[in-house]
């Protein structure tokens, strides 16, 4: 998802796919430790993506208060 995308979706939403995104690097991490994960930049990139919803959700935080 590009940054635009993750900026129009509600703190919920962003709060959902953070999780759904942690259970994809625990997915992968096991898939690489056995030997079956093809693509080993996967879990770099999903904890990329993590990283910008936790900026994201930082930031409306800083804008509240």
């Amino acid at each position: 998802m590009d940054t635009q995308a993750l900026r129009d979706c509600t703190n919920e939403r962003l709060a959902d796919l953070e999780k759904n995104l942690r259970r994809q690097i625990f997915d992968a991490r096991m898939k690489n430790n056995t030997n079956q994960l093809d693509d080993t930049a996967k879990v770099r990139r999903l904890r990329r993506e993590i990283a910008r919803i936790k900026t994201l959700r930082t930031e409306r935080q800083s804008a509240e208060g």
